[in-house]
C-alpha cells in the first residue's frame, strides 16, 4: 500500500490554527498523564495582540500525511533575546509529532531554514514561546502529570530530536517537597541563623487589595533578579501585566511573598495551586458544566508550584532566598497543601538546589533545552 505524501503547510486561516491547537489531542489520546490546555488560552498565545508578539516574530507549521495532521511546530525570533544576548539565535516551540522521524525531520528542517533565511545562526528549543513561559522537553518521569504551566511530552520525543542533530545545552530540574519530609526543626534553626545575621530581613504575603501596587514591586524586582540566568529574556511591562491578569483569579495571597530589607523590597516568590488537577477534567473547554467542575476539582488540589523566586542582585546570598522558600512551605502547609514543586531550577544553580534539598526536597523531573548550529 502506497503511503500518502508528507507535506508541510503554514498556518494561515483560523481553521488551520484550530487544527494546530487541537493536534495534541491526537498525540496524547489515551495518555492519562497529559493535561489538556484550555483552547481559549491557546488562542490568546497566538493572537496578534499577544504582548510577546510585540517584540517577536512567529511562524506556525503543520505537517500533513495526505489529509491527516501528523505534526506541528513553530519558529520564533525574539528581538529582545537577540538584543540582550547579542546572539543570532532563533527558537522552535509548540512541537508535537507522531512517532515518525520523517515527520520530525521535515518540521525541524523547515524551521531551521526559516530561521536561517532571517539571519539566525542557531536554533534553540523547545520554547513555548520563551523562557518566560513553558519551555524544555521532559526527558524522564513520563508516568507523572505535569504541574501548572510545565510541559509534558511522550517518551519518544528526545531521541527524535537528537536524531535530527539537536544536542543538550541546558537541563532544568523540578524538585518535590512533601509535608511528611519537610524538615521543620532544621528550617527553624536556619531561619533563626539567617535573622541573627541579617536582622533587617522580613517576609510578608501579597495584599490583594493593593494588587496594582504589589505588581509594581514585582516589575521592579523581576528583570533585575533574573538577568544573569541562562536564557533570560527581559519581560516587558505589558507581558507582566498580561501574566498577572491571567493568574490573578487563582492566586492564593498567603503563598505569594515579598522579602524586605528594612523598608526596601528586595525579592519575591510566587507559588500557585496546581490547577492542572482541574484542567485534566475540562478537556480544553469550560462549557456549561465547566464552572462546577472547576469548583469541585479545585478542592482536591494538594500541590503548589513555586514558579518564581528572585532576589535583586545586590541582596543575593544574604538569606532572603531561604526565607522565601521556608515561609512559602510553612504557609502552604497551613493552607492545607501537602506537596510543593519547585520548578524550574537551572542545572547550574547549585545554591538553590542545595537550599531545596536542605528542606527535604528531592529532584524528580528533568526538562532539557536543545540547540544546534544552522
Amino acid at each position: 500500500m502506497i503511503q500518502p505524501t508528507l507535506t508541510l503547510r503554514e498556518v494561515k486561516t483560523r481553521q488551520d490554527l484550530m487544527a494546530f491547537i487541537k493536534f495534541p489531542w491526537k498525540v496524547y489520546l489515551g495518555n492519562q498523564f497529559w493535561v489538556p490546555p484550555l483552547i481559549k488560552d491557546q488562542l490568546q498565545k497566538f493572537s496578534p495582540k499577544s504582548p510577546f508578539l510585540g517584540h517577536a516574530k512567529m511562524i506556525l507549521l503543520l505537517a500533513h500525511r495526505g489529509d491527516e495532521v501528523v505534526g506541528r511546530i513553530s519558529g520564533i525570533i525574539d528581538r529582545h533575546y537577540i538584543e540582550f544576548h547579542q546572539e543570532k539565535a532563533g527558537f522552535f516551540g509548540f512541537f508535537e509529532s507522531i512517532n515518525d522521524s520523517e515527520v520530525v525531520h521535515l518540521l525541524l528542517s523547515s524551521v531551521a531554514n526559516w530561521l536561517k533565511q532571517h539571519g539566525m545562526e542557531k536554533i534553540i528549543g523547545p520554547m513555548n514561546p520563551s523562557t518566560n513561559d513553558e519551555c524544555g522537553l521532559l526527558i524522564d518521569a513520563f508516568d507523572l502529570s505535569p504541574c501548572l504551566m510545565m510541559p509534558y511530552n511522550p517518551s519518544y520525543y528526545p531521541s527524535l530530536l537528537e536524531d535530527w542533530g539537536l544536542h543538550k545545552v541546558m537541563d532544568l530540574y523540578a524538585f518535590l517537597l512533601q509535608k511528611e519530609t519537610f524538615n521543620y526543626e532544621r528550617l527553624e534553626r536556619i531561619t533563626k541563623r539567617i535573622l541573627k545575621k541579617e536582622p533587617s530581613l522580613s517576609v510578608r504575603p501579597l495584599n490583594m487589595r493593593r494588587f496594582d501596587k504589589e505588581l509594581k514591586i514585582i516589575k521592579d524586582i523581576y528583570n533585575n533578579s533574573w538577568s544573569k540566568n541562562w536564557g533570560f529574556v527581559p519581560m516587558t511591562e505589558e507581558e507582566i501585566d498580561d501574566m498577572a491578569k491571567q493568574l490573578k483569579p487563582i492566586v492564593v495571597p498567603e503563598i505569594v511573598l515579598f522579602a524586605y530589607d528594612g523598608d526596601t523590597p528586595v525579592g519575591f516568590s510566587a507559588a500557585l495551586p496546581d490547577y492542572n488537577v482541574v484542567l485534566k477534567h475540562l478537556n480544553g473547554k469550560l462549557g456549561i458544566l465547566g464552572p462546577l467542575k472547576f469548583l469541585y476539582y479545585s478542592r482536591k488540589i494538594k500541590t503548589i508550584r513555586i514558579m518564581l523566586l528572585g532576589v535583586k542582585h545586590e541582596f543575593q546570598k544574604r538569606g532572603a532566598e531561604g526565607l522565601l522558600y521556608i515561609e512559602t512551605f510553612k504557609r502552604g502547609i497551613q493552607k492545607g497543601y501537602d506537596y510543593g514543586e519547585c520548578s524550574w531550577i537551572l542545572e547550574n544553580n547549585l545554591l538553590m538546589q542545595h537550599g531545596i534539598e536542605a528542606m527535604g526536597g528531592k529532584r524528580y523531573k528533568t526538562y532539557r533545552i536543545y540547540e544546534a548550529q544552522i
